[in-house]
């Protein structure tokens, strides 16, 4: 899909689960393709529920979505290049980390040839060449994240959805990761939603930041950042850095009050 057009289109979307709990409510937004979009919000505001509504794992009980033109569920089923990277790396202990990357391709009957090119290919990508043949003890909790990452990209996504990947992390790998992942995004231009609780990583990564009101979660304001590409670690300590942190953060206090 060209950059620029809808990929995501939401309007009046609501889920409600069993036992009458309304996690979302009149939700309506638009995510364009190539674009990186965060949400934040405060916890239970129905974050992880937008993610999945997307990928097609929960269906809206009211509203409209489509994803490439496409009902979700229908979008995945026919193909839709679609990734999800979680908040745990949920790696496969058994497996080395071109084993870990590579299952992806297998489950797709992907040709053992194109495997081991897309395989190499994506581990060079996000510096884990060297690391190929470890297992998942042997690495460290960031590096087990970008064994995740590869595992995500090696499929050549159009769209990568992204729950809290870095939350566990500590702040010195957090950053780093983050840094990692925009220029991932800036090399291949995948549509990114990205959910955090962390303002200054939505501020760092993100296009557009949309802020949810607590449950039934609903879309209070949409940010724009005009920070461009791409975005080092010395933005972090800039003035207009901060006070963007600062609008976002208020609009949150505001939106949970």
């Amino acid at each position: 899909m060209t950059a620029g057009q809808a990929l995501v289109h939401a309007r009046s979307l609501g889920v409600t689960y069993k036992g009458g709990i309304r996690a979302l409510a009149n939700v309506s937004f638009q995510i364009d393709a190539g674009q990186f979009v965060s949400i934040v919000g405060p916890s239970g505001c129905g974050k992880s529920t937008l993610l999945r509504l997307i990928a097609g794992l929960v269906a809206p009980s009211s509203g409209q979505l489509s994803v490439a033109g496409q009902n979700p569920t229908a979008a995945r089923r026919r193909g839709a290049k679609l990734s999800f990277v979680f908040q745990d790396p949920t790696l496969l202990p058994w497996r080395t980390v071109e084993g870990n990357v590579r299952l992806p391709l297998e489950l797709r009957r992907v040709e053992r040839d194109k495997r081991r090119a897309r395989v190499a290919a994506v581990l060079e990508l996000v510096g884990l060449t060297d690391f190929a043949k470890r297992f998942p003890n042997e690495l460290s909790g960031g590096m087990r994240m970008r064994v995740s990452l590869a595992r995500a990209l090696v499929t050549e996504p159009e769209m990568l959805l992204l729950d809290e990947p870095f939350a566990a992390l500590d702040d010195i790998t957090r950053q780093a990761l983050n840094e990692e992942l925009m220029r991932l995004w800036a090399l291949r231009r995948w549509t990114g939603v990205f959910v955090t609780h962390n303002i200054a990583e939505a501020v760092f990564l993100s296009q557009r930041i949309l802020v949810m009101t607590p449950r039934p979660g609903t879309f209070a304001t949409e940010v724009d950042v005009p920070f461009g590409i791409p975005r080092r670690h010395e933005l972090r300590a800039q003035g207009d850095f901060a006070r963007l942190t600062g609008e976002v953060s208020s609009w949150l206090r505001r939106a949970s009050a």
